[in-house]
């Protein structure tokens, strides 16, 4: 079985470095770049199998590197983990609704670089889950199809909105999603819903999934996901 690559890319070589020696040793293969420049030459010469990629960066910054993998047909589909110093909440935000997977704060351990990376490739590599394909997680059942949740076989009123944020959530568990994200998601039926009213929809959908609620977290400046 071939070893996933996975490209790092940090203008900090002691980062750098201890991110390379990290992931070899749990047994990927690991690229590395110093600029996004040199990123983007890395990107369609090795096509990593995911990139660890800092935000801050000496020539093309990290948002200008996740913008055009995800504009290039070839490279769109790699994961991305952005590296983000503690607190840049606004960058968080940003790299999330141009397309990255998942991100991470300085400092951090290798431990969870590790774990964070495992878990991305994880959800890279399975099947994605159809719109009408039932969605069991915990004690919650959705049903597409029907139009439906139910818990432990109770079924479970919600507006057309709680539903389709819901089911949007937990399609993707780990995954954080912006207010943004969310709000184009739910355009359609329901077009005034805004960035400020999804934490309406939130609060109400956590109230009436009773003790299930709480699989819903808040990413503090950030947004919302689905607990793993």
């Amino acid at each position: 079985m071939s070893k996933e690559r996975i490209l790092v890319v940090d203008d900090e070589e002691d980062i750098r470095r201890l991110m390379e020696y990290s992931l070899v040793r749990d047994g990927f293969v690991a690229y590395t770049a110093e600029s996004g420049l040199e990123a983007m030459k890395m990107v369609h010469d090795k096509k990593p199998d995911l990139i660890i990629l800092d935000l801050m960066l000496p020539d093309m910054d990290g948002l200008d590197v996740c913008r055009a993998v995800r504009s290039n047909a070839g490279t769109s589909a790699i994961p991305i983990i952005m590296v983000t110093a503690k607190g840049e909440d606004a960058d968080i935000v940003a790299g999330l609704e141009l397309g990255a997977d998942d991100y991470i704060t300085k400092p951090f351990s290798p431990r969870v670089l590790i774990a964070r990376v495992k878990t991305v490739l994880k959800r890279a590599h399975r099947d994605s889950v159809g719109d009408t394909e039932i969605v069991r997680i915990g004690d919650i059942t959705i049903d597409p199809g029907r139009h439906r949740v139910t818990i432990e076989e109770q079924i479970i009123d919600l507006t057309a909105t709680e539903f389709r944020i819901l089911h949007y959530l937990a399609r993707r568990p780990g995954w954080v999603f912006t207010r943004y994200q969310i709000v184009e998601m739910t355009q359609g039926d329901d077009a005034d819903v805004t960035d400020r009213s999804v934490d309406v929809h939130v609060v109400s959908l956590r109230k009436k999934l009773g003790d299930s609620g709480n699989l819903i977290e808040t990413v503090r400046g950030v947004g919302y996901r689905f607990k793993e």
